[in-house]
């Protein structure tokens, strides 16, 4: 049996066993524990904001394009960080070469990052 494999896996195998069984937990005593009292209002739909009579059930109704431009910084970002990870775990491994591409990763994300800014999409008028 391979031990360096099972010994490299098991940290993974590991997060996955608890990111799944930890909301599944909660999920099942929230369910369990608590309380269950259906209304009009909890079983209405909800979206973001106040919603009027006018456009309550309208799917025509106009969003302001920040929100979309928001989602997609997030995303951008978010997913961009990810890839940290792995360079972190292997950080001892990758020496001198794997720090230097991290900083030229983490330089492109940075100038991003600088680039939104300057042009005013974080900003919320």
């Amino acid at each position: 049996m391979n031990f360096e494999l099972i010994e490299n896996l098991l940290p993974i195998v590991l997060s996955l066993v608890l990111a799944m069984a930890i909301p599944s937990v909660l999920m099942l005593l929230s369910r369990l524990l608590g309380p269950r009292r259906d209304t009009v209002t909890k079983l209405s739909p909800y979206e973001c904001g106040i919603q009027t009579r006018s456009i309550t059930g309208d799917a025509r109704h106009r969003f302001n394009v920040k929100f979309y431009l928001v989602a997609m910084c997030f995303l951008v970002f978010d997913v961009e960080i990810v890839f940290l990870f792995p360079w972190a775990v292997l950080f001892q491994k990758l020496a001198w070469g794997g720090f230097i591409s991290m900083l030229g990763f983490l330089g492109i994300l940075t100038f991003g990052w600088f680039y939104l800014w300057k042009r005013g999409a974080l900003e919320w008028e």
